[in-house]
């Protein structure tokens, strides 16, 4: 209770029981899914379940999985997976470092067997030791009770006569006794025998026999202990040689990744200089041809200009010869209409005279006058 702020387990009840409520429990729920380091005898279960109840009026209650049990066979599971819940030293908590470390070697040899699960083993060996003295000392009484009370009757010693008197026996003395004494006394010592001395050396051997037995089972639970440890470790010995084997795996692989990156970068340089290589050579080798070819793109150039100037001229001409064309298709058609053809001939001639001749390339008035008259389209009014 000193670890609980509570005088007495009935405090951990609310209201002490005085709410309807009659019991309190705690219950840890294990994870038991990892079947190598299970309890001995859990391995079927998926989780270990511990409770702790406390009952109003009534003693305190040990479950494991929903089953009553002892105190001690508590203690044993969390033993056996090196959790010793009376002496935690597996957890060392606020304020006991310096303790820790001021320990001296037994107490840290102690405290390593109680993290690593053996003292209970220890325990166990103790608590049959002590059994044992305490049925030797059960065997001394009783052989001393067999020595002082049966034997001397057996054999001779001290008897009491019919008058109840107590004489030393011997052998000349035993032989002269009555015969009815005799048979009294050796009905007295049948009957003590009977009921005094046969169940107690019945039961001590009973007793004897359990001893031997639990040491029988001890024996064996130790030997079984020795068997599963060994197998631990051979199977640790046997995992770890895969785990080396896996790793040496590991490593050829990476090593061999590293030398193919190695040849890859090796290889990737020298492709590198071949495309540079190449390249240089196309370059020198487009030079010259690449050097006439533009000259004789920029002498097309050129034609292509002078090409459309001359293109956009004679679109200019064709498109005044067009209004020529209509403007003298609309004087005959109007010569036609009125037939007075002569009216038309000033404009005609007009027209004649300020229109391009092919042969010369200019017009009459050119020609004569140095340049051409403003068409009546062409004016614009004053101002």
């Amino acid at each position: 209770m000193f670890q609980v702020r509570a005088s007495g387990f009935q405090d951990l009840v609310y209201k002490n029981g005085q709410a309807g409520v009659t019991k309190a429990s705690v219950t840890i729920i294990f994870d038991n899914t990892d079947k190598e380091h299970c309890p001995i005898g859990y391995e079927q279960h998926k989780e270990i379940t511990i409770t702790r109840q406390v009952v109003i009026g009534g003693k305190n209650k040990y479950m494991i999985n929903g089953t009553n049990c002892l105190n001690k066979r508590v203690q044993d599971l969390f033993c056996s997976v090196q959790l010793n819940v009376n002496n935690p030293h597996f957890l060392i908590m606020q304020g006991r470092i310096t303790k820790v470390l001021n320990m001296k070697p037994p107490e840290i040899l102690s405290m390593i067997e109680e993290a690593a699960g053996t003292s209970m083993y220890e325990v166990k060996r103790m608590s049959t030791r002590s059994t044992i003295e305490r049925k030797d000392i059960k065997m001394k009484e009783l052989s001393s009770v067999e020595l002082e009370e049966v034997n001397p009757h057996l054999r001779g010693g001290r008897v009491e006569n019919h008058l109840r008197k107590t004489t030393p026996s011997s052998p000349d003395r035993d032989s002269n006794l009555d015969l009815p004494v005799l048979g009294d006394r050796a009905q007295h010592d049948s009957r003590v025998v009977k009921e005094e001395i046969a169940p107690k050396l019945e039961k001590m051997k009973t007793e004897r026999q359990q001893v031997m037995e639990y040491n029988k089972i001890q024996r064996e639970l130790d030997l079984l202990t020795r068997l599963y440890v060994a197998w631990r470790y051979v199977s640790a010995e046997e995992t770890a040689e895969k785990a080396k084997i896996q790793v040496q795996q590991v490593h050829d692989k990476i090593a061999e990744t590293r030398q193919k990156i190695v040849d890859g970068a090796t290889e990737a340089e020298e492709l590198n200089k071949l495309v540079q290589e190449l390249q240089s050579k196309v370059d020198s080798e487009k030079g010259g041809i690449l050097e006439t070819l533009e000259k004789q793109l920029k002498e097309k150039e050129k034609l292509e200009a002078k090409a459309l100037a001359n293109q956009k001229n004679i679109k200019d001409t064709l498109s005044s010869e067009e209004k020529n064309k209509k403007q003298l298709a609309k004087s005959l058609k109007e010569d036609q209409e009125y037939k007075h053809w002569d009216n038309a001939l000033p404009q005609i001639l007009f027209t004649l005279r300020n229109r391009e001749n092919n042969t010369t390339g200019t017009s009459p008035n050119e020609l004569l006058l140095g340049r051409n008259f403003p068409r009546p389209g062409d004016w614009t009014a004053p101002g």
